[in-house]
């Protein structure tokens, strides 16, 4: 058995693009709906109705971006 020395792990490698996602197409988590409603309360924005889990992950990195949160 291997040692592993978390020092050299790549904390971006676990990190799928949303596409790439098994249940990408499924809907969103209450997590995702809860902050997405708050990021889009704060940008000033409406959010469409019916996005997948994938779809509402891209979105919270752009409200992110737009707000200035998760930084």
């Amino acid at each position: 058995m291997t040692d592993r020395d978390s020092s050299q792990a790549n904390p971006q490698g676990a990190i799928k693009d949303p596409d790439e996602w098994v249940t990408g197409d499924e809907p969103p988590t209450a997590a995702q709906e809860s902050y997405l409603a708050t990021l889009a309360r704060e940008a000033g924005e409406e959010l469409p109705d019916g996005l997948t889990k994938a779809e509402a992950s891209k979105r919270i990195d752009e409200l992110q971006e737009e707000t200035g949160r998760g930084q």
